[in-house]
């Protein structure tokens, strides 16, 4: 990986790779284990921090005095970019969608909490009003630094191609093979990190996509597109075939952040079997998935699957009504 990449140091790195003993027995299935990026250790964390400290790394290099970047109410990305932001003595405006709720709850409660402003974009692109914004704070003689919605560009997927690298490492250390390796994948960047990082070290195992609200045919397009774009903003030498890139999009369920019962279901089962939460708009999604495939009997009892875990917990607190009913 290139050496030249401005950069930050916001993560607590690297993170732990655990194997779900108690699930994997619970469900019959293959031997299943986990990637903690939910303990990045950013304002209680997330796979958004590894991006931000080359995203941030940037910004402070071209002296910006002000971060903006795009999300809705429970954006994981967005409260990340706002901690990364107070981390480093920066202003912080977040354009969020579509209006503001009655209460900040969850994500936008931190995000209030950590000093940044919020925008409501409503029905506008968000990213014309990010330009907006950021004519304006040039008017006020302040530099500004857009950073892409989910932090996703080649900059921010580069951190991800650094993480296949320390995934593969703790693998080799703990004498595991992953056949899969399963996740919440959204704005494509995270995924796109990943494939070209596993395209680089010829990586055999499959890194699968679940989709949390688009088509797979949509979100698989980006994702090769930024993995290639990646690969050439690192100057590395290698092909990324479109057969790297994998998107599942059969557990969408009733649309993005909103939860139903498989999502509750996998939450309820990481909890309770093993202490670790999941959050309704993304990693749960994602885990239901890799439920469901495993009482499919997708993989066998001697292999191995890892659920990259991206973080995400503090939506939960958004959802706690329905996370209780019963």
């Amino acid at each position: 990986m290139a050496t030249n990449l401005s950069r930050v140091s916001l993560a607590h790195l690297p993170t732990p790779l655990q194997p779900l003993e108690r699930l994997s027995r619970e469900l019959g299935g293959p031997q299943l284990w986990i990637k903690r990026d939910d303990l990045t250790g950013l304002a209680l964390g997330g796979n958004k921090t590894r991006k931000l400290e080359f995203l941030m790394g940037e910004a402070i290099h071209r002296q910006a005095q002000t971060v903006i970047t795009a999300g809705s109410v429970q954006s994981n990305h967005a409260r990340q970019t706002a901690a990364a932001a107070a981390r480093c003595g920066l202003r912080c405006i977040l354009v969020l969608s579509p209006m503001a709720p009655a209460e900040p709850e969850g994500n936008l409660f931190l995000d209030h909490l950590l000093g940044a402003q919020i925008r409501w974009a409503g029905d506008r692109d968000r990213d014309e009003f990010m330009q907006q914004i950021a004519d304006q704070e040039r008017v006020a003689n302040r530099t500004p630094y857009i950073i892409p919605y989910g932090g996703s560009n080649a900059l921010g997927a580069a951190a991800y191609f650094e993480a296949m690298h320390e995934m593969v490492r703790q693998s080799r250390q703990a004498q595991v093979e992953f056949d899969s390796v399963v996740f919440a994948s959204s704005s494509g960047g995270t995924q796109s990190g990943m494939v070209a990082g596993s395209a680089a070290m010829h990586y055999p195992g499959r890194i699968v996509g679940m989709s949390v609200d688009e088509p797979s045919d949509m979100l698989a397009q980006r994702v090769l597109r930024l993995a290639r774009l990646t690969i050439e903003y690192l100057d590395v030498r290698v092909e990324v075939s479109e057969d790297r890139v994998i998107v599942v999009d059969d557990y969408v369920g009733e649309g993005y952040a909103i939860m139903g019962e498989p999502e509750r279901e996998a939450i309820d089962l990481l909890a309770r079997f093993e202490g670790i939460l999941l959050d309704p708009v993304y990693t749960a999604k994602a885990m239901a998935g890799l439920i469901d495939l495993v009482r499919k009997k997708t993989w066998r009892q001697d292999q191995a699957v890892l659920f990259w875990h991206t973080g995400g917990a503090p939506a939960l607190f958004a959802y706690r009504d329905r996370l209780l009913r019963r």
